[in-house]
């Protein structure tokens, strides 16, 4: 079936046009449905969603195969789509065993007919960033690899060492192995170049006081803060800094020696003396990177390590013939790939991803991509000038190679040392945990409840996800707590107010009330242990909803030996426009929860007044670390060596931590507020600005309206709405307080 912007799929367009048709394989209602159908629960034979014989185009394209849940599980792209999809219906025993795994875990499969091979390039990665397939090879970072940035956007730039993703505004030079191999070459090049490097909270309070910090006193820094310098020129340091960290090393030694002897010849031989030194401090820094091209090359040289399953990726960033970075991976290959395939990906992936200054003029890689031209000019567009691909064969670059693949080999020994003790302990903690708490299946998803509050105020619970032993901080969820009675309506009250079946009262069973020695505060309707049942409550109604809303529930009243095409097509789990799953569409195979029994008798009664009896329930006691289960008079109890126990603490800790940093966000907003917070038309920067004209509120309530008007951006209609708030008669005035500091104002 070919279509052009087909049902549960957005139009895309490309820069050299052609038309975008998709392609859906849908044998029968049993098999692959289009996106926003369901998918059958399971498909383990290819042949059964294998597009029929010649309805897949021989054009340029890009594909991706979903699973039985409709999530997007592999992307890929071709020449000609047909003789590539082909490939995946062949012998099964014949296929790379990842790529066997991926046809058998698939239930359908897609395609998109586009123009050109560079579109085909283009689309690929997009669907990549999109769909996060997990068969796919991902660049993920081993580790935080950090940069010096230069925060250009800000009136005074600063230089700071930064990790993670890059900001727009910014210019950054690396990544470095190390952080402290920075702040070594900075603290030599902030003598000739003496730029901000401070916070802007310590540049404020500089500037308040009208002292600079330690720096400004040694000569480290030019001290914009308290005007020593001006903008233009703290910028024009800021400058020559950039220009030196780009490879222009030589017009600025030879500058600084024209300085010198100017300075000599004019009989100041102090501030001569000085140039001398300032040029011995940028040597030094620059013989902190070794010169490994005499040209002066822009490179960036890459190399592997791999094995049947996994590649180690290393690559070298050199910039004006010194290596100014290095940055490390480690990938899953999904299929038998080449190494020039793996390049294609890296390039893609990398560059596709950053901005157009990091694409070298040059890439120097073990071996050429099949599609080098295709792949060069997509590179070109990104760059804006021209990129090229090599595989060098001797001389300085060919030695360097070699030395970025004995690195990326010793990355790949480190990371299969430490990946199979780690899966090796993943392993048993799930085993034994299933063995201790009797589970048919090992617990591959856990969800764990904890709630945070001080004295009963500001209640907020949290539910952390765990897939496979490790965490899934996209699935993360927090709950405000509405309430603690049977007046705090959830997705559960609605489903009952709607007549669904499932769903019962929200009240608490009386078996689910603590009888002493229950964690945290405890108020008459439960405290924690009634805050526990509403979070409980509250995650699985939406998960109801979910099945509800995308037809599952429907099909449990199904008879399964009924005919198949009488089956309705209903939504998939998965949102059909990102194509990533719905928030609470999958159920935890266990759910922990912190605390002793009460609380698990909590989660117990949520969890049967919906209904839901799949679902295995325990919890985590802190004194004593114990593991109580439903309806048990005694805990169980793990050895403390055990790799199970040592899981189920990490998932608590983290549920706790999550739920400590809600609360403390909820906290410090309860905090911060005023009389104005309910001034319409009154926001941040205007509240800030009547503070600091008037300095209390006291002050503020005495002034006119025409005196409120004076402030710079408040109207008379503002003025006159802040005017009746503070001579309220009802209006409880208290401390006035700063939005910022949190400074009380107004005793």
């Amino acid at each position: 079936m070919l279509r052009c912007g087909g049902r549960g799929l957005r139009s895309l367009a490309f820069p050299g046009g052609g038309c975008q048709s998709v392609g859906a394989v849908r044998a029968d209602r049993r098999r692959a449905p289009a996106p926003g159908a369901a998918y059958p629960r399971a498909v383990p034979d290819p042949s059964t969603y294998r597009p029929a014989p010649g309805t897949i185009p021989e054009d340029p394209g890009v594909y991706k195969f979903r699973d039985e849940r409709g999530r997007v599980i592999y992307v890929g792209k071709a020449k000609n789509l047909r003789q590539r999809l082909n490939s995946y219906f062949s012998d099964l025993h014949a296929m790379h065993a990842r790529t066997r795994q991926m046809v058998t875990s698939a239930a359908g499969v897609e395609w998109t007919v586009v123009s050109t091979e560079v579109e085909a390039l283009q689309l690929e990665y997009t669907w990549i960033q999109q769909f996060d397939p997990r068969f796919n090879v991902r660049y993920r970072d081993d580790k935080s690899y950090p940069s010096l940035a230069v925060t250009l956007y800000e009136e005074y730039p600063r230089l700071q060492v930064m990790r993670g993703a890059k900001r727009k505004g910014v210019r950054y030079f690396g990544p470095y192995a190390h952080a402290w191999a920075i702040r070594e070459t900075l603290d030599l090049l902030l003598r000739v170049f003496p730029a901000r490097t401070c916070s802007a909270g310590v540049f404020k309070r500089a500037g308040q006081i009208g002292r600079p910090c330690l720096l400004g006193y040694i000569g480290k820094c030019s001290a914009p803060c308290v005007g020593r310098v001006s903008a233009e020129e703290h910028r024009a340091i800021v400058d020559d800094f950039v220009d030196f960290m780009a490879g222009k090393t030589d017009l600025m030694i030879r500058r600084l020696e024209r300085e010198m002897a100017a300075a000599s010849a004019e009989l100041e031989f102090e501030r001569a003396a000085r140039i001398r030194d300032d040029i011995g401090a940028l040597r030094r820094a620059m013989e902190k990177q070794a010169v490994v091209f005499g040209d002066g090359t822009d490179a960036d040289v890459v190399a592997f390590a791999e094995d049947a399953l996994e590649a180690a990726v290393q690559v070298f960033h050199v910039r004006g013939g010194r290596v100014r970075g290095q940055r490390g991976w480690v990938v899953d290959k999904v299929e038998d790939v080449t190494t020039g395939d793996l390049v294609e990906q890296f390039c893609l992936q990398v560059y596709g991803s950053d901005d157009s200054d990091s694409v070298p003029r040059e890439i120097l890689v073990p071996e050429l991509p099949p599609d080098r031209e295709v792949l060069e000019q997509l590179l070109r567009e990104l760059r804006g000038a021209r990129v090229t691909l090599r595989v060098p064969q001797r001389g300085d670059k060919r030695a360097l190679l070699e030395t970025v693949a004995r690195n990326a080999q010793q990355a790949f020994t480190q990371h299969k040392l430490k990946r199979a003790t780690d899966l090796t302990a993943r392993s048993q903690a799930l085993a034994e945990l299933q063995d201790a708490l009797g589970l048919a299946t090992a617990p591959l998803r856990i969800e764990c409840f904890d709630v945070s509050h001080v004295q009963g105020t500001n209640v907020v619970a949290s539910m952390v996800v765990f897939e496979d032993g490790l965490p899934r901080k996209s699935e993360y969820r927090r709950f405000a707590i509405r309430g603690t009675g049977a007046g705090a309506r959830s997705g559960a009250d609605r489903n009952s107010a709607a007549g669904t079946s499932r769903t019962r009262s929200g009240s608490l069973l009386d078996g689910a009330r603590p009888e002493g020695g229950t964690r945290g505060a405890e108020s008459p309707e439960g405290g924690d242990v009634q805050w526990i049942h509403e979070a409980v409550r509250r995650r699985m109604a939406r998960y109801l909803d979910e099945r509800i809303d995308t037809g599952e529930e429907a099909d449990d009243s199904q008879d399964d030996e009924g005919d198949p095409a009488a089956l309705p097509q209903r939504p998939s789990p998965v949102d059909p426009e990102t194509g990533r799953p719905r928030k609470f569409a999958y159920p935890p195979n266990l759910l922990v929860v912190d605390g002793g029994a009460p609380q698990v008798a909590a989660a117990a009664a949520a969890l049967a007044e919906l209904g839901i009896e799949d679902v295995a329930l325990c919890g985590l006691a802190k004194r004593l670390e114990e593991v109580w289960l439903p309806g048990e008079d005694q805990p169980v109890i793990l050895p403390r060596t055990s790799e199970a126990l040592y899981l189920l603490q990490r998932v608590r800790d983290e549920a706790h931590r999550f739920a400590i940093t809600y609360h403390r966000q909820k906290r410090s907003r309860a905090m911060t507020t005023s009389v104005l917070d309910g001034v319409p038309g009154l926001g941040e920067t205007r509240k800030k600005a009547l503070l600091t004209r008037f300095g209390s509120l006291k002050r503020l309530r005495a002034a006119s309206v025409e005196d409120i008007m004076a402030v710079p951006g408040v109207g008379r209609r503002t003025a006159e709405a802040v005017a009746a708030a503070l001579h309220r008669e009802d209006a409880q005035p208290g401390p006035a307080v700063d939005p910022v500091t949190g400074e009380v104002l107004d005793g």
